[in-house]
């Protein structure tokens, strides 16, 4: 059996630094490369000296795939192109080419310019490593050569993020990224077709999350918001700059209108322009509503939300920042928190998943100080709330959903927490009754594939099963069968009904059948007797059709039933039951009851 193996350089039972080597049909695919937003070490990139302990990586690896423009999915991809060297095609959707190389030279402006650090990739070698990538459009199968076939699906979760189905010879897997199940305010949900893979590598950030209802998370979000800004204190919601951004910026506009509120809401300066650029330019890729209400409106210029200026941070009074990073582990946001923290009256709303590491995972986890590099410690005394705005899938919906609509033979959970994974694991066994795995960084997971021979049909065959079919009462249940005959020309496999076949390779027909017979006494003629058998036969063949011939046989199927009169006596008559192999229940079955009448 032909093996699918996989190996997390990243992401395997860890969130983060999403990286996984996916090898089938002797294809080598990198399946994103991403960065840990946890680390300031050489932990930080995915270890590629697993591909080659040295060297450019580009005769190792087919092609890479890259789901997203978040960066523990794609941030350490000009380090792996440029630095360790990787020379080959690169697959993106249009929306995520235009994005990722801002946020990339976001961070690397973070990393390098403010924090001094060495081995990071330049501003050319973003631009060098764009000009290798290869946009994908939703739904176009793409050839990368002559065995390897891509194609993209709707992922929801952030603009311009796709599920990737990748498929050599017989074998295909499908590999989501992150996804979201359920539309939100500004993209729409998660979408595949029936596709049946032998692999289903899916994210499971929230495995055991079973999120309450969107609505009661909006409602509690604006109150909380409301409360906070009413006592004169400062809310701080760190954000990415796409994406959950869009959504809360959206939320609070509209609240605000409604409630007539004139606190400032802010948001950090020049991300929102290049953001609202990209809605505008994919407009496509968010959902119905928005696409509606753009001929009239841009639902992403907003009256309320002014650009943030870094002086505002000493302002007194109320007011509401939406800042970059996410996870509070550097930039602005970081930045804001430390001025703030030390205030009861203030607030921070953490509206995603923080990985380990960073100060959002430590305040989360109810870290009273926080002390940074410079040995400066800060007291948190600040309100920390968090509320999942995330646009992951959770265990109850999307994960299960997503194995519902796509039916894979085999789950991979990857990007989550191993305790996390375990619980989903025996979920998805009980209810899918699925092998599921879960490898750690660095180890190599096999999956056997049953050997799949394509078999093409002739098309006379299809027709005559369609009308058989067809003649039929409706029922979606039954079970459409074709019998044919297998035959093998110039290394094609070719199913053909009979009489096609053999005029294929040039035999006549021969029909083997079996005749037996039953003797018995019924006076009157022959014709008489037929009719009477007939009548039997329509009584214990209710299902089956009973014919009368011309020559006074009786058909049903294939089986034949004939009477035959004893010259010397014609009381005597003989009944001879012949029937082809096809049909030897339906004949031994006729046979049966014209024996136990006798």
């Amino acid at each position: 059996m032909p093996d699918i193996k996989i190996t997390p350089l990243g992401a395997g039972q860890d969130v983060g630094r999403s990286c996984l080597l996916l090898s089938m049909g002797g294809k080598n695919i990198m399946l994103d490369c991403g960065m840990h937003m946890g680390y300031n070490d050489e932990r930080r990139f995915p270890d590629f000296s697993y591909i080659v302990p040295e060297g450019p990586i580009t005769s190792h690896i087919d092609c890479v795939i890259i789901s997203h423009f978040h960066l523990d999915h794609c941030g350490a991809l000009p380090y792996m192109s440029e630095i360790v060297g990787y020379t080959g095609p690169i697959y993106m959707t249009h929306p995520t080419k235009a994005i990722a190389p801002i946020l990339l030279e976001d961070m690397r402006k973070v990393a390098v310019e403010r924090k001094g650090e060495s081995n990071f990739f330049t501003t050319q070698m973003i631009k060098d490593c764009m000009k290798k990538v290869i946009p994908v459009t939703l739904h176009q199968s793409m050839m990368v050569d002559t065995d390897l076939e891509i194609k993209a699906y709707y992922a929801g979760h952030v603009l311009g993020a796709a599920m990737f189905w990748i498929k050599v010879g017989s074998q295909s897997v499908v590999y989501t990224g992150d996804y979201n199940m359920t539309p939100d305010r500004h993209l729409g949900a998660a979408w595949i077709d029936k596709c049946r893979p032998d692999l289903l590598i899916s994210e499971s950030t929230y495995a055991t999350t079973i999120r309450d209802s969107k609505r009661c998370r909006e409602r509690d979000f604006l109150k909380k918001v409301h409360e906070c800004v009413a006592k004169g204190g400062k809310v701080l919601i760190p954000v990415f700059a796409l994406g959950r951004a869009q959504e809360l910026c959206i939320l609070l506009e509209t609240y605000w209108d409604r409630m007539n509120l004139k606190y400032p809401i802010y948001f950090a300066l020049g991300l929102t322009e290049k953001a609202n650029t990209y809605y505008k330019m994919f407009i496509t890729w968010t959902n119905q509503k928005i696409r509606k209400t753009f001929v009239h409106r841009n639902m992403f210029d907003f009256k309320h939300i002014k650009p943030f200026d870094k002086a505002y941070i000493d302002n007194p009074g109320a007011m509401v920042v939406f800042a970059t990073p996410g996870m509070l582990h550097a930039g602005l946001s970081l930045q804001i928190f430390k001025k703030w923290a030390p205030n009861e009256n203030n607030m921070v709303i953490m509206p995603g998943y923080c990985v380990q590491g960073t100060v959002g995972n430590k305040i989360l986890g109810g870290a009273k100080k926080v002390e940074f590099e410079n040995r400066q410690v800060v007291e948190v005394k600040m309100a920390v709330e968090y509320m999942s705005f995330s646009a992951h899938a959770d265990a109850k919906g999307s994960i299960m959903q997503l194995i519902q609509n796509c039916e894979p033979k085999n789950v991979m959970l990857v990007h989550g927490e191993a305790e996390k994974m375990k619980f989903l694991r025996s979920k998805i066994k009980d209810e899918f009754n699925l092998e599921t795995y879960m490898p750690a960084n660095g180890e190599t997971c096999v999956i056997s594939t049953p050997i799949k021979i394509p078999v093409d049909a002739s098309v006379s065959l299809l027709k005559a099963e369609a009308r058989s079919y067809n003649a039929q009462p409706p029922d979606p249940k039954r079970r459409r069968l074709i019998h044919g005959v297998l035959v093998m020309k110039d290394n094609r496999i070719m199913l053909q009904n009979l009489t096609d076949a053999l005029k294929e390779i040039g035999i006549n027909r021969h029909v083997m059948r079996f005749t037996s017979k039953v003797k018995m006494d019924d006076p009157g003629p022959m014709i008489r007797t037929s009719e009477r058998l007939k009548t039997l036969l329509e009584e214990k063949l209710s299902g089956w059709t009973v014919t009368m011939q011309e020559n006074g046989s009786i058909s049903i199927e294939s089986v034949e039933v004939k009477v035959e009169e004893d010259e010397k006596d014609p009381k005597q008559k003989t009944v001879l039951i012949s029937w082809t192999n096809q049909d030897e229940d339906i004949g031994a079955y006729i046979l049966n009851v014209l024996q136990n009448m006798c």
